[in-house]
């Protein structure tokens, strides 16, 4: 029975007109366009023969009762970005649901394993500051000490926010019994980036996310006039900062998946008539492969030592956070490209640089995998953010060859 991947994208056009203005989508977590999103979304899910229910940290589960315990799980957020595009984490959403409907239709309601789908709560942390909000306690990786004390741009508290949507933050961790009986896990998401759109391929397998190395790098110089102070007798801190900011360039290059971003850069006293003092900038580094994110971080620090020296000035590095590379399944990547080829013809495998449930559930040690379809212009977190429909089409339809090709594959196992 073919997936009705037309109407899919028509409820992913319901959504956008539901809960987006002018600027974008405004599907913030823990808000009530947020919630209005959700009971909206339930309300296409109530003519199949499913189970719903909410998990102790907010995550939405629908659940198609199947032959067999073992159970496949479909999923991504509704969460967005303030000012977001109409595709990222929704598509996930939808197009598990249009495979959910499938799946209920072609077995009338009986599949031969159990089937769910999942709406994680707050993958984004656009409100909070913590990203994977629900799939971090779904795999047992939640931080409730460190999170309950987070406040919003208005100074309301985190623990207040969720109690007002019905999750009370000491009990998040039962999410983890979710996991009983779980055999994989799928999602389809926007690349989010330009990789495929310039190869020309509208979908691609995902091999994983890349682990990040996150660091404020401090530069201390002199503050002097910028008069009287002649160039070969300052301690610029800026000047030693500049040159790793270029340097950062090169040492990613030297690695094809590797990425590394100076993004921010404060310099003090920031005034006009003074040479640099203390300049202070964040650095954020990733890779899939552990050997290269570590070897990228080591030149990275060793080239900032060199430069402060250079510039008169000393160097100090402190860790603002990091996260390992987390692999997908190796089985699920191979039947992720076969439903490629099968729907496109072609296709490519990469890693994906930013971060996703998807990452949270394979560190919970469910075998995982994710589909791509190609972004325009490789831009997302943005109201311009878009997909040829053409290419939506074709991901909802390999996506549901890819969950055909798990169900088989979770048979047998």
């Amino acid at each position: 029975m073919p997936l009705d991947a037309k109407d899919a994208i028509e409820l992913l056009k319901e959504l956008r007109s539901l809960t987006a203005d002018e600027n974008g989508a405004q599907r913030v977590a823990w808000t009530p366009i947020w919630l209005k999103a959700r009971e909206w979304f339930q309300s296409k899910l109530r003519t199949l023969p499913i189970e719903h229910h909410l998990d102790s940290a907010g995550n939405s589960w629908t659940t198609l009762p199947g032959a067999s315990d073992k159970t496949l799980i479909l999923g991504s957020h509704l969460d967005s970005v303030p000012n977001g595009g109409w595709l990222d984490g929704c598509l996930g959403v939808i197009g598990a649901f249009a495979v959910l409907r499938r799946i209920a239709e072609e077995y009338n309601g009986k599949p031969p394993i159990t089937v769910r789908l999942v709406d994680w709560a707050d993958e984004e942390g656009a409100r909070f500051g913590r990203s994977l909000f629900g799939s971090s306690a779904f795999a047992g990786t939640a931080t409730i000490d460190q999170d309950r004390g987070r406040t919003d741009a208005a100074g309301i508290r985190l623990e207040d926010a969720l109690a007002n949507c019905g999750v009370s933050i000491d009990s998040i961790g039962d999410a983890q019994r979710e996991r009983k009986n779980a055999a994989a896990y799928l999602e389809l998401h926007i690349e989010q980036g330009p990789v495929l759109e310039r190869m020309g391929f509208p979908l691609g397998a995902v091999l994983g996310t890349k682990g990040v190395e996150r660091h404020a790098i401090t530069f201390h110089g002199q503050e002097a006039h910028s008069g009287s102070t002649p160039m070969n007798a300052r301690r610029d801190a800026l000047a030693a900062a500049a040159k790793l900011a270029l340097e950062i360039r090169p040492i990613a290059m030297k690695h094809p998946d590797a990425v590394c971003t100076i993004g921010s850069v404060k310099t003090f006293p920031g005034i006009v008539t003074a040479v640099v003092g203390r300049c202070e900038a964040t650095l954020d580094q990733r890779d899939l492969n552990a050997d290269v994110l570590a070897a990228i971080y080591r030149e990275a620090q060793n080239k900032s030592a060199q430069f402060a020296k250079e510039e008169g000035c000393t160097v100090e590095w402190s860790r603002i956070w990091n996260i390992a590379p987390e692999p997908f399944h190796p089985a699920l990547i191979e039947r992720c490209e076969e439903a490629i080829r099968e729907t496109a013809g072609r296709t490519h495998r990469l890693p994906s640089g930013p971060l996703h449930d998807a990452a949270e559930v394979s560190r919970s040690g469910i075998p995982t995998t994710m589909l791509f379809v190609q972004s325009l212009k490789g831009i997302s977190h943005n109201k311009i953010e878009d997909t040829q429909e053409d290419h939506l089409q074709l991901a909802m339809t390999a996506f549901d060859k890819l969950a055909s090709k798990t169900i088989d594959w979770i048979r047998t196992s």
